[in-house]
């Protein structure tokens, strides 16, 4: 086995300026130790009662996540890692496997406790390497729960966004191919001789028609007989042409309209005549089909604009608190529907504007709303509902959900940073952590009651937060 020198330590940056005599007890602590590539260091949730201190080679560190090893680090030359001095950490939170041959020291955690107590320069270097590896951690999870909050909200936006974008292409091939029959109505027009009399009634019954403000809801029992009695109407006016009885069915068309238009033209120029209508109703309804689908995807991008607050300013703003949680609601729109929850509004609509981090405080509603949905979503169903009211200088949100509760036994932990009850993959345990700093950057508190059946989360934020 391979002699580990204080001339090797020195090469390590953290142990640079740290004394002869202290590398020489470090030596003299530790084990020599050495390892082959596809060796595990360590397993997951084994004690962390060792530091390692790694000279040659290289490691890294995988968990679990949907039931694959997913890499969070990997270590090389120089690094000390393991249990270090002050540290809460106690068991590992991967598998650390060797992807490079390794030669290294294994310090046991007596030995590290020793140390504080005889060597002060030593203990500060272990220190600074605990204090980077908090930062970095926190740093790697916190981006790990805006990536897992981001997917959510991106697989809602991009299911809603999926669904008008996919009409919108389907109207624009239907309305292609209005536009290749236009020539063939056309030439049925063409060869017909109306009267200019005759012309004028047709003309002003479409726009009679499609300005109608709104179309009767009837069942689709209800269309089924009407265009079933449409179809007979055609049929005794020999005209065969299902398609024309459904569209004209879509547009309220009655039998009094069709015999209204029968005595406005001639007998020969009907069945012309109601193909032209039936060409220009369903061209005028394709166009309106593709309105409503682009004003969905615009009203989407406005939603997460809003969201986002991404074109204005970062400074606290006066906002309606309502206008957030609308904007969240709308974000999470897709999974709520999914998991089969109503939705109930309480809202105080004589509120004050607050002033606020618009886009910090979309953040809070997020992570307690899609908590809420996770909750009760396996029970199939559920009922979410929010509140608003004034409390005094503050204005009070409550978000309840029926789901099944928080338990005691971790109700004074959920607030804590990486304390989550989630399955890998579904989150980090720092949803609930960024909304305490949110709501303490707002100078304002947020407070949690449960019982299965009732579970509540009170925001209270000042209005005028300066």
């Amino acid at each position: 086995m391979e002699k580990i020198t204080i001339e090797q330590l020195k090469n390590i940056e953290l142990l640079k300026q740290i004394p002869d005599n202290q590398l020489q007890w470090l030596l003299e602590a530790c084990t020599h130790a050495e390892y082959e590539a596809g060796e595990r260091l360590f397993n997951a949730n084994d004690l962390m009662n060792r530091t390692f201190i790694i000279i040659k080679g290289r490691f890294r560190i995988c968990i679990l996540q949907n039931g694959k090893l997913r890499e969070v680090a990997d270590i090389g030359e120089g690094a000390i890692t393991g249990h270090l001095p002050f540290s809460r950490g106690t068991v590992a939170p991967g598998y650390g496997e060797c992807t490079r041959s390794i030669v290294c020291l294994e310090c046991s955690a007596e030995k590290i406790k020793e140390m504080t107590t005889l060597h002060y320069e030593l203990t500060e270097a272990m220190v600074h390497v605990m204090t980077t590896r908090v930062r970095e951690y926190t740093s790697m999870m916190q981006q790990n729960e805006k990536m897992v909050a981001l997917g959510k909200l991106s697989a809602g936006l991009a299911h809603e966004l999926n669904n008008p974008a996919a009409a919108i292409a389907r109207d624009a091939s239907s309305l292609k191919e209005q536009l290749r029959r236009l020539p063939l109505v056309f030439k049925k027009i063409a060869a017909i001789k109306m009267n200019a009399t005759e012309i004028a009634p047709v003309n002003l019954k479409i726009a009679e028609i499609l300005s109608r403000p709104e179309r009767e809801d009837i069942t689709m029992m209800e269309r089924s007989a009407r265009e079933d009695d449409i179809t007979d109407w055609l049929a005794d006016h020999d005209i065969n042409d299902y398609e024309v009885a459904g569209t004209l069915a879509d547009f309220d068309f009655t039998l009094t309209d069709l015999d209204d238009l029968r005595e406005q033209v001639s007998v020969a120029c009907l069945a012309p005549v109601l193909a032209w209508i039936n060409n220009n109703l369903l061209t005028d309804k394709i166009v309106t089909d593709i309105q409503e689908s682009s004003r969905r995807i615009s009203e989407l991008v406005g939603s997460v604009k809003n969201f986002t607050h991404m074109d204005q300013s970062t400074d606290k703003q006066f906002v309606n608190i309502h206008m957030g949680i609308k904007n969240t609601l709308k974000m999470l729109e897709y999974k709520l529907r999914k998991a089969n929850i109503e939705f109930v509004k309480e809202f105080d609509f004589e509120l004050p504007e607050a002033k606020v981090y618009p886009g910090a405080l979309n953040q809070v509603w997020t992570n307690i709303i899609d908590n809420a949905i996770d909750a009760m979503e396996p029970n199939g169903s559920g009922i979410l509902r929010i509140s608003t009211a004034k409390d005094g200088n503050f204005i009070k949100i409550r978000i309840i959900d029926n789901g099944p509760g928080i338990p005691d036994d971790i109700k004074t932990r959920i607030f804590d940073p990486f304390f989550s009850t989630k399955e890998m993959g579904k989150g980090t345990g720092l949803g609930l952590d960024v909304v305490t700093r949110i709501i303490r950057q707002h100078n304002g508190t947020v407070k949690v009651n449960s019982v299965p059946g009732n579970t509540e989360f009170e925001v209270c934020i000042p209005i005028d937060n300066d």
